[in-house]
């Protein structure tokens, strides 16, 4: 299953080039790139998103703490339609700093209906 979601997020990320959307004129939570785009930086989360009790990767980890440092960005993303597409459970997502025991992660930060642990 976890091969199909990677499958899935490169699809993704092909429609996102082809049709521009990662070309935003202005910044959003993610800068000029959309959260779309950024998504797909989480590819290595996909089992992680998947099971709240796996440990994440260690380059899972590493890029949830690059795109963490802002945390508008990171919940954009969890929320994205392309981790949508993916199948990605934002309850599950939103625990991956958490489980990558992210010392600076934004505990509290309100996330769509989700509140970041």
């Amino acid at each position: 299953m976890r091969a199909g979601r990677l499958v899935i997020l490169v699809a993704v990320a092909v429609v996102v080039v082809v049709a521009g959307g990662g070309a935003a004129e202005g910044a959003g939570e993610c800068g000029r790139a959309s959260a779309d785009r950024v998504a797909l930086r989480l590819a290595p989360c996909v089992s992680a998103a998947d099971d709240p009790q796996s440990t994440p990767s260690s380059s899972c980890c590493s890029a949830v703490h690059t795109i963490g440092q802002s945390p508008s960005c990171l919940c954009a993303v969890m929320l994205s339609n392309t981790a949508r597409v993916a199948g990605i459970k934002p309850e599950v997502a939103i625990t991956i700093p958490k489980r990558c025991n992210m010392a600076d992660r934004p505990v509290g930060y309100k996330c769509g209906d989700y509140t970041l642990p």
